[in-house]
């Protein structure tokens, strides 16, 4: 009689990069955090960068690949392809801190809630999830919402906040 092998263990690749700013010191917090969000959907052998930038940046890459003429705090370009080891490019991430800052502001929460609200809903879109407005009836923002609130880390410690 054979034993059965436990299946193999797969592992996600979140690769992080800063553009037009200094990488943030948190960063590896924020790795650890992908991770938790990419097991709470139950995805596995996912590749994915995170871009940091500028709003400046950001908004020469919504102008270039959505045709809007202004600075946008996330934006997310899924490739959707499998590599031949069996891994899944899942895409690249774009965040920008400029708009992470505004949003704080703006919205009145915290600046770690939502840089975790940025990372699910990029997540979101990569894995195939979409809205036609930022209502908060939408059903991928509810879901977006539902995982804030599932899965508690705190990425940026307080004492780093000035990093932003």
């Amino acid at each position: 009689m054979k034993a059965a092998r436990p299946p193999k263990k797969t592992k996600n690749m979140v690769e992080f990069l800063a553009e037009d700013i200094e990488m943030p010191s948190w960063i590896k917090r924020a790795g650890v955090y992908v991770n938790k969000v990419l097991s709470g959907l139950n995805i596995e052998n996912w590749e994915l960068s995170i871009l940091f930038c500028s709003n400046r940046y950001i908004k020469t890459l919504n102008r270039q690949y959505r045709n809007v003429n202004e600075a946008t705090d996330v934006l997310s370009f899924s490739m959707g392809e499998k590599n031949k080891d069996g891994s899944f490019m899942a895409g690249d991430i774009i965040i920008s801190l400029d708009a992470l800052e505004e949003n704080e502001r703006l919205f009145s929460v915290d600046i770690d809630e939502e840089l975790r609200r940025l990372l699910i809903h990029g997540i979101l879109h990569l894995s195939g999830e979409d809205h036609k407005s930022n209502a908060k009836n939408e059903p991928m923002i509810i879901k977006q919402e539902e995982i804030l609130l599932k899965i508690d880390y705190d990425i940026i410690d307080s004492c780093l906040v000035e990093v932003l």
